[in-house]
């Protein structure tokens, strides 16, 4: 698979660079040294564009700490910032502590549905802008916060907690917020962070998973009526909240075989579809499907659907314009990590 392509990669270079820089520098040990590393690289597989920006995003954490072998507790500790704000302190204890008391699990579960007062509740609490800048109308609150907030709804129902979690770190906000256009921002970040855009985002399909690598659904660039922009077609499961999402996060690989991007490139793009017209698709998405509800673990969270076949998505819907079209596997890779990393344990 690509991941073990490039652990394989990856081990076997800074392997042999411990070797030289550990080895004694005398004649014999380099005479065997140096030909063992250098037959090692012309053997080894090179790695792709795609397999490369994976390995070039992001930045490394408190894991280089624990990789040294070393770790040293009191530094990360230091480190990161794991104190509430008063702000947050005080969401935690009351606006939180009533969601809390609002739920009733039991009919959460025969319902497979929150009741419509608590989710009137979480969108005009701004549960869904936690993360989001204060300037677009969100709460403005850090990783910490987010997590504990989490950590206590997922006490009470997992149905909620995953409602509450998916906007604020599976995205799309998180990626608007970092690389979004100005239009982009200003339209969308306050009616997410106000409940009213629900979110979702589109990666999981059939037969990939959750690899963007290996994902088959597909856009490819034309112009229409004028307009630049993309024939996307693309099947994605077991996707949070995809059957109430007003805004779909969408992974895609896209190519341009006519030649007439000016600006980006081909590769996997991430666009913002949403379900009804808006400034951005003027004459809205015609075959984009939302719906088709799973029912992954018997739990009550909305989970679903997206699909569609030739869908033309005008380049104003992808992030950042079509100048960050072929960047999605580098938004995918920096931009997610605040769910995998901190809403799920959470």
């Amino acid at each position: 698979s690509t991941f073990l392509r490039v652990m394989r990669s990856s081990v076997v270079k800074a392997a042999g660079r411990a070797l030289v820089q550990r080895t004694p520098k005398h004649k014999h040990a380099r005479t065997f040294i140096a030909p063992v590393y250098n037959f090692a690289k012309r053997i080894m597989p090179k790695i792709s564009d795609t397999e490369r920006a994976a390995l070039e995003s992001g930045t490394i954490a408190f894991d280089k700490d624990l990789f040294s072998g070393d770790p040293s507790l009191k530094e990360i500790c230091q480190k990161y910032k794991t104190v509430l704000t008063a702000e947050e302190q005080s969401f935690l204890n009351n606006e939180t502590e009533v969601l809390c008391e609002m739920i009733d699990g039991y009919q959460i579960d025969k319902d497979q549905n929150l009741s419509p007062k608590v989710w009137q509740y979480i969108r005009e609490n701004k549960f869904m802008g936690m993360v989001i800048p204060k300037h677009f109308g969100g709460k403005g609150f850090g990783a910490h916060a987010h997590a504990k907030v989490v950590e206590k709804i997922a006490g009470r129902s997992l149905a909620c907690a995953v409602t509450v979690m998916v906007p604020n770190s599976l995205g799309p906000g998180e990626l608007l917020h970092h690389y979004g256009t100005p239009e982009q921002k200003a339209y969308y970040l306050p009616r997410l962070a106000h409940g009213i855009d629900i979110p979702c985002f589109g990666l999981t399909g059939p037969t990939n998973g959750s690899d963007a690598a290996s994902m088959r659904d597909e856009g490819v660039v034309c112009m229409e009526n004028g307009v630049l922009g993309m024939r996307v077609t693309f099947n994605k499961r077991y996707i949070t909240l995809a059957p109430v999402a007003t805004v779909v996060g969408l992974a895609f690989r896209l190519s341009d075989p006519n030649k007439l991007l000016t600006k980006g490139k081909e590769g996997i793009t991430v666009a913002l579809l949403p379900t009804e017209k808006n400034q951005f698709a003027p004459n809205g998405l015609p075959g984009l499907k939302v719906g088709d509800r799973h029912d992954p673990l018997g739990t009550a969270f909305m989970n679903g659907t997206v699909k569609g076949e030739s869908v033309f998505v005008p380049m104003s819907c992808v992030i950042g314009g079509g100048e960050r079209t072929g960047f999605g596997w580098d938004m995918l890779m920096e931009g997610l990590g605040e769910g995998r990393g901190i809403s799920l344990p959470a």
